[in-house]
């Protein structure tokens, strides 16, 4: 490929990290998607109870919720639906804004949460923190935080 079309193509060295970078996300999601498997759960659901359990009174508003968990509001719809199966979640009016919908943990639901947490915390240290040196952990948080803040600069997904 010419470096005369006006593309500043990657260098070999740049490919080849740019290509660890998006098989490493996918492996890593993958392997912490199967160490839930146990659980009868899917990351993505795992990400929005746990985003529940952390949140004041355990709810938070959907379209608040869909940015936090990079999700479209149709599939964070869909994924509420199954965790409503579950017991662990209900839709509500929001509290101080009745146009809105907001995901509600339930008891049962944190419960769920306090007990899948364990799994997924060592799944986090087995397959990424505690393969590498601290300082090299921290350099993969720091670098992912300047795509964040590049790809969304209104901090949506840090609600």
């Amino acid at each position: 490929m010419s470096q005369t079309d006006g593309v500043k193509w990657l260098s070999d060295s740049e490919q080849d990290s740019w290509r660890a970078i998006l098989r490493g996300t996918r492996l890593l999601e993958t392997a912490l998607d199967d160490a839930l498997h146990g659980s009868g759960l899917q990351l993505s659901e795992y990400e929005i109870i746990s985003m529940l359990s952390e949140s004041p009174s355990h709810r938070l508003r959907m379209s608040e919720l869909a940015a936090m968990v990079v999700q479209s509001r149709s599939r964070l719809t869909h994924t509420a639906k199954r965790l409503e199966a579950r017991g662990w979640v209900t839709r509500e009016q929001c509290l101080g804004d009745r146009r809105g919908v907001e995901l509600v943990l339930t008891p049962l639901g944190l419960e769920a949460v306090d007990e899948i947490s364990k799994v997924h915390v060592q799944s986090v240290r087995d397959n990424l923190v505690d393969i590498m040196t601290p300082e090299q952990f921290q350099a993969i948080g720091d670098a992912m935080a300047i795509v964040r803040d590049h790809l969304d600069p209104e901090g949506q997904s840090d609600a």
